[in-house]
């Protein structure tokens, strides 16, 4: 069986569906996605349980242009969207700190808070260029200092990232970094300013599903196809064959993780030039309520085996505690789910999140990749192996797609600025 299509795009997801539609939006319907499982949406599924409504993790929304989320809420019909100024916090020693910790290093305990301070002010004082860290690790030490660094920054970010903080880029996680230089941190000390950017997030009542139905409401149905996966692409001769056909394409557009992408078109590469972690997401829903007034908790404790766990419930003011909690693991490691959610839910009480509830539903899902490794190397490689792949007139986009560290509204961004360049 045999197709054409002037665009061919991988993957149903954010990024895959919002390309379709910005096509759609000016008239260009033949386009054709593919996607490998059985329903759109990529990781930003939700699943409904006993009257829980879960995603495959916390996706809540941040956006900076508001014509991007009026074209999406026009498209979500009776879908009440709720907008929620965020509470995060850091457990630490038991203590609960305002997030960002560095910026809140006053609510620490005194001797803390004394290490903490000393060492941001010799750190920031002592000659440490801002951008000329060799890793995000030693840009950790140089801008904030060992005492900030040691007791929340590196601990946490190991247990998310699950590698040495040393093999990657400065610049890991961009924009999304909570900066703060040792003016801001004394300032805060005084009138508090968390503010950060997603300061306020918005979230509808069925799941983060419904942006992506949105999304796909400007697409065709037809020219959606699930549970058809991609084994190699020709990228000299347009052809990519699936499990079902061969399709004949004029461009591509794959917002499958980039290294896989690289595999099924043949494109000579090193793999050890594309690291990532996994997480294993519990989303669990229990009898009764938990803390109020809290959506996000961080944990740096390395005894603790979740980095962070997420509060639907807080969100709608539910009466029923509606967790979702957060693992990191090396990509090569192995993810004993049953072991994994017999300690958190010991760890959930010893941390006190959970007491006498009892738990009525669960779900659990390993994100793979989760969180890709931005290092130098991977960000020169991507740069260069995409240029060549533009020459053969395909794009590899989205967050897995150009192997970066982004939000849901950039992808949607991404592809728009995408489509329009195709004039």
């Amino acid at each position: 069986m045999e197709k054409a299509c002037r665009t061919l795009v991988v993957g149903a997801g954010i990024t895959g569906l919002a390309t379709a539609a910005a096509l759609a939006e000016r008239g260009d319907h033949d386009v054709l996605v593919v996607e490998g499982d059985d329903q759109i949406g990529g990781y930003c599924k939700t699943v409904k349980k006993d009257g829980f409504v879960w995603d495959y993790s916390g996706h809540f929304f941040h956006f900076k242009h508001p014509e991007i989320e009026a074209w999406l809420r026009q498209r979500m019909p009776g879908q009440q969207v709720r907008t929620v100024e965020k509470k995060s916090f850091i457990d630490f020693k038991g203590a609960k700190i305002d997030f960002p910790f560095q910026k809140n290093i006053h609510q620490l305990p005194k001797d803390d808070f004394v290490d903490c301070l000393h060492d941001l002010y010799f750190a920031r004082t002592g000659g440490a260029t801002a951008g000329g860290e060799a890793s995000f690790e030693a840009m950790l030490y140089a801008r904030f200092g060992r005492g900030i660094a040691e007791r929340f920054l590196i601990p946490y970010n190991e247990k998310l990232y699950a590698c040495d903080l040393g093999t990657l880029d400065k610049d890991a996680m961009g924009r999304f970094f909570p900066h703060a230089d040792l003016t801001d941190i004394i300032r805060n000390m005084k009138v508090a300013n968390n503010a950060s950017y997603n300061a306020s997030f918005t979230y509808p009542e069925g799941g983060a599903i419904e942006y992506v139905n949105a999304l796909a409401s400007a697409v065709r149905p037809e020219a959606i196809a699930l549970s058809e996966r991609l084994l190699e692409v020709d990228l000299e001769g347009k052809i990519a064959r699936t499990d079902k056909r061969t399709i004949r394409y004029e461009r591509l557009v794959s917002s499958a993780p980039f290294h896989k992408l690289l595999a099924l078109a043949h494109v000579q590469h090193e793999p050890s030039d594309f690291s990532w972690n996994k997480v294993l997401v519990f989303n669990l829903g229990f009898d009764r309520k938990g803390p109020k007034d809290v959506h996000w908790m961080y944990y740096p404790d390395r005894n603790v085996s979740f980095y962070r766990v997420g509060f639907y419930d807080n969100i709608f003011e539910t009466d029923r505690l509606s967790l979702y909690v957060e693992l990191g693991y090396a990509k090569d490691a192995y993810v004993d789910v049953a072991s994994a959610r017999a300690r958190v839910l010991e760890d959930l009480v010893k941390v006190g999140l959970v007491t006498d509830q009892k738990l009525v539903a669960e779900h659990s899902v390993v994100m793979d990749p989760a969180y890709v490794h931005i290092t130098k190397r991977s960000t020169a490689e991507y740069e260069r192996i995409a240029r060549d792949l533009r020459a053969a007139k395909a794009w590899s986009v989205g967050r897995y797609g150009a192997w970066t560290y982004c939000s849901i509204e950039d992808n949607i961004v991404e592809a728009r600025q995408l489509v329009a360049s195709w004039s």
